[in-house]
């Protein structure tokens, strides 16, 4: 544990494309910051996206979290391995505890935990997202599925409303079923007007090196150039919900337009927060959170002789003050 009277800046939890680049403005405002990372991001499941800005080639998940986690050290910032199990307020800070044992004092906390995806019981899976066989963001990467076979794969009901996204990029949609229960006529007729085949639970969900195969009770299979499951996500809020943070019905972290949750202090980025689940929308998270906390931070100028005397935390706040976003709040 840092010493009792050694409070960091920010401790920011998880280092996905959020954290990390909330690490890297925090640190490079100069302010003591640590990064604690359980080593799952979402990320890392991308084999290529293309809609990440500046890559116009494409990134890997896994390329691009070293390249932000390079840049973030490279400014000096400390990333630790670790998994935080309990998180708390201390006075007038907020105390971590991994599960290891170490804790960390801080005077902000950004949670950028993220969530994880509910898979699909699809053997050899891990090598069917590599290929492209199973996908698992249409908003992300649609485009690469433009005119192919695609399948969505989930409960009919809710499952419809995507295969209707994904006709955008296809004219040959098709709903499985991922369990027995019967679609609703709103959605069946929904999917019948779009051209969109609704197919019944199969028996078997499988990967042969190039596409997903689909087998029914009947015997007979189908090859589908992606599969799309959505079968929904887990979000990692346990430690919002030891704070007592609002949650949104799926779970997911309520935060106002400074990223500030529903306690004074603690803020929240990424996939784990009520808002689209996208990498450049995890970088505006970080960047708006950071720049916020910055400027509610003790000021740290660089020393000058002359201004010795003068309590810079007096003195007018900086431009770029995210002012209007919520009420001044008293520093934690």
């Amino acid at each position: 544990m840092n010493e009792p009277n050694d409070v960091l800046d920010c401790l920011i939890i998880g280092a996905g494309p959020g954290g990390l680049t909330a690490a890297t403005y925090l640190v490079r405002y100069h302010r003591r910051i640590l990064v604690v990372d359980a080593g799952k991001s979402r990320a890392r499941w991308i084999p290529t996206s293309h809609n990440c800005p500046g890559f116009p080639r494409g990134v890997a998940g896994t390329t691009l979290l070293q390249q932000q986690r390079t840049q973030a050290e490279g400014y000096g910032a400390t990333i630790e391995d670790g998994c935080i199990v309990q998180l708390r307020r201390d006075g007038d800070a907020f105390e971590a505890t991994a599960a290891d044992g170490r804790r960390w004092r801080a005077h902000y906390v950004i949670l950028a935990t993220g969530i994880v995806d509910v898979m699909p019981p699809l053997d050899d899976l891990e090598n069917a997202v590599a290929a492209g066989a199973v996908r698992l963001c249409p908003v992300c990467d649609g485009y690469e599925a433009s005119d192919c076979r695609v399948a969505v794969y989930g409960p009919v009901d809710s499952t419809v409303s995507h295969a209707l996204f994904l006709r955008t990029f296809s004219d040959e949609v098709t709903v499985i079923a991922s369990d027995d229960a019967a679609g609703d006529e709103e959605a069946l007729d929904a999917a019948r007007r779009a051209g969109i085949a609704v197919q019944p639970m199969p028996a078997k969900l499988a990967f042969d090196g190039s596409k997903s195969v689909v087998r029914f009770d009947d015997g007979h299979d189908e090859a589908f150039d992606t599969l799309y499951p959505t079968l929904g996500s887990t979000p990692n809020n346990d430690l919002a919900v030891q704070l007592g943070l609002e949650l949104d019905d799926c779970g997911e972290i309520v935060v106002g337009e400074d990223q500030q949750t529903s306690v004074d202090g603690v803020y929240a980025v990424g996939d784990v927060v009520s808002a689209l689940n996208q990498i450049a929308v995890a970088v505006g998270h970080a960047a708006i959170a950071a720049t916020k906390i910055h400027n509610r931070l003790p000021r740290n100028w660089r020393e000058r002789p002359e201004l010795q005397a003068e309590t810079a935390q007096d003195l007018p706040s900086p431009p770029g003050t995210i002012a209007a976003a919520t009420p001044k709040a008293s520093r934690v």
